[in-house]
């Protein structure tokens, strides 16, 4: 079998039985790889499994004869159900089916049913007399034929003892096991009960609370707990059972490992077919196998407690694994591959800059462990052992999901993104190439009134995937400028101006530099820093300007400095910048947070703007949501928060909250912005 890994996949030679599919096939169904043998995605999904120890097996469940209930019931009626308003409550609720312990009861031969439900058999007496019944009513020949004919081997001594065994076995296999314990505290339960019922003066509670405090009860109650914890610990597999086993797998070097895992921690680990082996695949953090160090990729698994592996389907090792908790011991033939001992991973968070969902991925080597995530979301990858496929938690995940999820690593992900660009370039050339064209044209026209940086067009070019990110918050006399993005007529104007006018010892506007000449009722430093064109082109050559554009014949620009000025005032400097501006801006060191203003629906927006006295075309307001979209698509993975303006009240105190957040939390933030 010769093999080769593709994309984190394995593609073969035909002659492979391994259980893979060659990525090169689209007509077939994809396949995984791996399996995962127990997923967060089953924790507290599955039910409880019923257990038949030899313990509980002793103890045969059977339901008393009708005749016996109804002579219980009887001697009930003649107790005195006033003497308490418990046992009157309790009168009226319709009597329940329990469990009878057989120990006491010396009848023979009862027919054992289940305490949930009756197995209902037939007796050959029942038979043979519908049958003697069916036939004084079906008096035609043919009938009477037929009928005399099944009468016959139903007399017959064989059939009937068939038939019994028949009844015998039914009864048996719907036997249920008894009632599994829910907890082992029940007495620390019964005694948070007494506290809360303590204080209580109404009749019932003080009753209640007097039953659980009797001797009886407490006795009751800690036996309870002692067969609870018994039950609720698997039944160990004995050495002596282990070692008889190990000894079939001759010429074999064997390693026996012991794991404890808990009920609510999986395991952890995939698994593939390889023709009858079943061989471990990944490791993945969070898990049982991860923390005891004891089992390895590529180890084959023989055994699991007893019950033999080898032969057994990848989905029939996850059922078997699902219902397993506690000590699990593994037979395994170790991985003849040597590999290094593994360094020590530091984690590192990352922002997404991508939409994934592993159900569409067909490159995913086990889909039931693949992590879904959104633009904007931060991701704590724990590991990048596979540079493929990296172990990674969302933010605010890891309390709740005991196992990390398998993510795409960041240049496997700008490989197929390239070459899904190259392929979707080469379906339609003369279309695609017809767009750009327009692209840059409109591109143009806009650059007579506002330049770009020269950096621009990379943007829209580089494969972005994931970006690093620490947390950072803010002092307390450097406070972090805000910047609002948002397409025309969004509302983002209106919010930066009632911000200055309600607060304005708290917020500030950076005072823009321009080469036209000072009006007289102009102060300089004030309302513009007024330079020459020759000072102005030197900056803009030197990188100094976020933004600048000419009118008139006049330039005009928010310097970085302008910017820093009010950042050193101790005030939050409030800035309506364009797109292009955002990269330089975060490439300085002014740690800016970027907040989106985006549209409501086109008719929420149509109502807005008639408020304001403004009546939108159609196409206008087609072309604000279309904006939004080409922002958010090309331009998204620089906001650090998005604003629905379909109030402004409402946005404006959603902005004020964001904006006072800066200062009792800490933020996320590029990596680089701290080094």
């Amino acid at each position: 079998m010769t093999t080769s890994h593709m994309n984190g996949h394995i593609t073969e030679d035909s002659d492979s039985e391994t259980k893979n599919v060659d990525l090169a096939s689209p007509e077939e169904p994809q396949k995984h790889r791996e399996m995962a043998v127990d997923c967060p995605g089953d924790l507290g999904s599955r039910m409880m499994p019923m257990r038949r120890s030899a313990q509980l097996e002793r103890i045969r469940q059977q339901q008393e004869d009708m005749r016996r209930r109804r002579e219980e019931e009887g001697k009930k009626q003649e107790l005195d159900l006033t003497a308490s308003m418990r046992l009157k409550k309790l009168a009226q609720i319709p009597p329940k089916t329990g469990i009878d312990n057989p120990i006491f009861d010396t009848e023979e031969g009862i027919v054992l049913e289940s305490p949930h439900y009756t197995v209902k058999t037939l007796e050959v007496e029942e038979l043979l007399t519908s049958l003697k019944h069916i036939q004084h009513i079906l008096v035609d020949p043919q009938s009477q034929e037929d009928i005399s004919l099944i009468l016959q081997l139903v007399q017959n001594t064989d059939f009937q003892n068939a038939f019994k065994i028949h009844n015998a076995v039914t009864v048996h296999m719907n036997k249920a096991s008894p009632p599994y314990p829910l907890i082992s505290n029940a007495q620390e339960l019964a005694q948070e009960v007494q506290s809360v019922l303590k204080p209580s003066h109404h009749k019932d509670g003080q009753e209640l609370n007097a039953l659980l405090n009797a001797p009886h009860m407490q006795a009751l109650l800690l036996a309870h707990d002692k067969v609870a914890e018994q039950e609720m610990q698997p039944e160990p597999v004995t050495d002596e059972r282990i070692y008889e086993n190990v000894g079939t797998y001759g010429g074999e070097t064997v390693k026996i490992v012991r794991i404890e895992k808990a009920r609510d921690i999986p395991l952890g680990a995939t698994v593939r077919n390889e023709m009858d082996s079943v061989i471990i695949s990944r490791i993945v953090k969070g898990g049982a196998a991860e923390k005891s160090g004891l089992l390895h990729e590529g180890d084959e698994v023989l055994e699991i407690n007893g019950i033999e592996i080898r032969g057994k389907d990848v989905n029939e090792v996850f059922d078997l694994l699902a219902d397993m908790h506690g000590t699990l011991t593994f037979v395994l033939i170790p991985s003849q591959q040597s590999k290094p001992p593994p360094a020590k991973e530091t984690v590192i968070h990352v922002k997404a800059h991508f939409d994934y969902d592993p159900s569409d991925d067909p490159y995913v080597p086990c889909r039931e462990l693949g992590l879904s995530f959104q633009k904007g979301d931060i991701l704590h990858v724990i590991s990048q052992e596979d540079p493929n496929w990296w172990q990674a938690y969302r933010d605010g995940d890891e309390d709740n999901q005991p196992l990390a999820g398998l993510i795409p690593g960041k240049s496997f992900q700008q490989q197929r993104e390239a070459m899904k660009q190259t392929i979707e370039e080469d379906k339609e050339p003369e279309k695609s190439g017809k767009l750009w064209c327009a692209k840059k044209n409109k591109k143009k026209r806009k650059k007579v009134l506002y330049n770009a940086n020269k950096n621009d067009d990379y943007d829209n070019e580089e494969i972005l995937t994931y970006e690093e990110m620490s947390l950072y918050h803010q002092p307390a006399n450097r406070k972090r400028p805000i910047v609002l993005i948002g397409p025309q007529n969004c509302g983002q104007n209106e919010l930066r101006q009632r911000l200055m006018n309600n607060e304005v010892d708290r917020f500030a506007s950076a005072v823009p530099h321009t080469t036209r000449s000072r009006r007289e009722t102009e102060v300089a430093g004030r309302d513009y820093h007024f330079i020459s064109r020759q000072a102005f082109e030197n900056d803009i050559a030197a990188g100094k300007f976020i933004e600048y554009g000419e009118f008139e014949k006049n330039l005009y620009g928010t310097s970085i400095d302008s910017v820093r000025q009010v950042i050193n005032s101790g005030k939050i400097c409030l800035l309506n910048l364009h797109t292009q501006s955002l990269k330089t801006l975060r490439n300085s060191d002014l740690k800016p947070y970027i907040i989106f203003v985006a549209p409501p629906s086109q008719e929420r927006l149509r109502a807005l703007l008639a408020k304001e006295g403004k009546n939108p075309k159609p196409e206008e307001l087609r072309e604000i949501i279309e904006k939004t979209r080409e922002m958010e698509q090309n331009n998204g993975h620089y906001f650090d928060t998005a604003i629905v303006n379909s109030d402004l009240d409402k946005a404006y105190q959603e902005l004020l909250r964001l904006i006072n957040k800066l200062d009792t939390e800490p933020q996320w933030v590029p990596s680089t912005w701290l080094r």
